[in-house]
């Protein structure tokens, strides 16, 4: 148990008051003062041998990067902390004021669920030498139940955690993007953290998407429908990260890594072309081909470059690739050996999927690059 310590003053907050239907526990829900949160709030860690307990240890990465976030403005906190009085006297603690509810804090509220904001918020206000004086009327909605017992504490712990999901991360790049291209100060700070490569990810995807005639309807955004597409907005994404931080990549305009993509996928095309024609039915332009060959473009790339022909001619790419993609051989899991499109056919009659692993990929990578032409130097 972390005793976070009480200064002893009264604390009264104005209140909305209810009862939980299943245990009977009553709640009071209001906004509470970081200054009146701070000196009482407690959180029970999860001790496995005694059984005691509920709480995970807390990730300082979490605490650190809202505290941060915090301290810029940078975000809010709208969703409430779920905290418990478990010494609560209805007499003393819930008054009745005319049509209000004014509940008298106790010394001591645990802290159920929100102990991440909860301790980023005491980092700011213990720490920063004018942390009390800036953040000390500081204010976040909460519930509390009062009088719950521990054990009441830990089944509720457990019913929020357990039925939480993530927002998946498809949607989450598509509203990091919106949020970013209408905050500088967003996309400043995840220049500092290394992370606007999402941004930057998710506004290639939606550019290929629209201008790429081998991308153009094979890409899956939020709510849209799968049929026709053969990999989701993040997906693609994700595969783009190293694309982003390469020298000379990351340096040029939008509208040129746009075509630069372009003409590398279009020169695939022209090399193998049968596996464009039936997307589905191929791997080529699914997580294991692209992940794969997006990062063989930056070696693929200073090749062309090396021969001082045009970033943006997929000729130049096709030739590079052309060996590399119709000498690339393996067994299928029926026993076949295919060989150029036919690698990249679907399970079971391609290869393709037996290299999806991260281990997969990175022989994959390697083994196209073997095939590729060498650099001369004069």
């Amino acid at each position: 148990m972390e005793r976070k310590g009480n200064d002893g003053a009264t604390a009264r907050v104005e209140v909305s008051v209810g009862v939980l239907p299943k245990s009977g526990v009553q709640i009071a829900a209001g906004i509470i003062r970081i200054g009146d949160l701070i000196p009482r709030y407690e959180i029970v860690r999860r001790e496995h041998y005694s059984r005691k307990g509920y709480q995970r240890e807390p990730s300082q990465v979490r605490v650190n990067k809202l505290r941060d976030a915090l301290e810029r403005r940078q975000v809010d906190l709208p969703t409430a902390v779920l905290l418990n009085m478990r010494t609560f006297d209805e007499r003393e603690n819930l008054i009745q004021e005319g049509k209000r509810w004014i509940l008298v804090l106790g010394p001591q509220l645990f802290v159920v669920d929100g102990q991440h904001r909860v301790e980023a918020l005491k980092a700011l206000y213990e720490s920063l030498p004018d942390g009390h004086e800036r953040w000390e009327d500081f204010e976040i909605p909460f519930v509390c139940m009062l009088g719950a017992t521990e054990t009441q504490e830990m089944e509720q712990f457990y019913v929020v955690n357990s039925n939480a999901k993530s927002v998946p991360t498809a949607l989450a790049y598509d509203l990091l993007k919106q949020m970013a291209e209408s905050s500088p100060d967003l996309m400043e700070s995840m220049q500092e953290q290394n992370t606007d490569w999402k941004v930057r990810g998710e506004g290639l995807a939606e550019r290929l998407a629209k201008e790429s005639s081998v991308w153009k309807g094979r890409i899956r955004f939020p709510r849209e429908s799968s049929a026709g597409t053969t990999i989701s907005n993040s997906g693609m994404t994700n595969s783009l990260k190293p694309l982003l931080s390469h020298p000379y990549l990351s340096q040029i305009t939008t509208d040129n890594q746009v075509k630069i993509i372009d003409a590398y996928w279009e020169g695939m095309r022209r090399v193998i072309p049968d596996a464009f024609r039936d997307p589905e039915g191929y791997s080529i332009q699914k997580a294991v081909g692209v992940n794969a060959l997006h990062s063989l473009l930056t070696t693929v790339l200073e090749l062309v470059r090396a021969r001082n022909a045009s970033v943006l001619d997929p000729d130049e790419y096709a030739d590079v690739l052309r060996e590399a993609l119709t000498e690339l051989e393996e067994t299928t899991p029926n026993g076949d050996k295919v060989t150029g499109a036919d690698f990249w056919r679907a399970a079971p009659d391609g290869a393709a999927g037996l290299f999806s692993s991260n281990a997969g990929r990175r022989v994959l990578i390697a083994r196209v690059k073997q095939r590729l032409p060498k650099i001369k130097v004069i």
